[in-house]
């Protein structure tokens, strides 16, 4: 069986705010952190049948980029579920209402 280790290494000023919030992999090519501003971390406990969750930005993350990654995030998840259940119909319904909060947001597309 193969092991791999993800890492997160948060820097927080005197405030426990965070400042830095760096990455790594044992699976990734790159062997270093990588500095990221904003995560999400969603972990499934099955014995309490509820979400476990931890969302971190930066106290610098600009407002413009913090809306395009929920909206990215929205995306993601969507492909995932997709992936996960096969259920279409409902995707297609997630991605109308991520369309709706990209134009209620003003993210551009890209």
């Amino acid at each position: 069986m193969k092991t791999a280790e993800i890492k997160l290494t948060i820097q927080l000023d005197d405030n426990s705010i965070p400042e830095n919030i760096l990455w790594e992999s044992t699976d990734s090519k790159n062997k270093e952190a990588l500095p990221v501003q904003a995560m999400m971390l969603s972990l499934w406990d099955k014995n309490y049948q509820n979400t476990l969750k931890i969302d971190l930005w930066t106290k610098d993350m600009p407002v413009d980029e913090m809306k395009r990654f929920f909206y990215e995030t929205l995306q993601t998840m969507g492909d995932t579920f997709l992936r996960a259940t096969g259920e279409k119909n409902i995707v297609e319904d997630l991605r109308d209402y991520c369309a709706h909060f990209a134009d209620k947001m003003e993210i551009k597309k890209q």
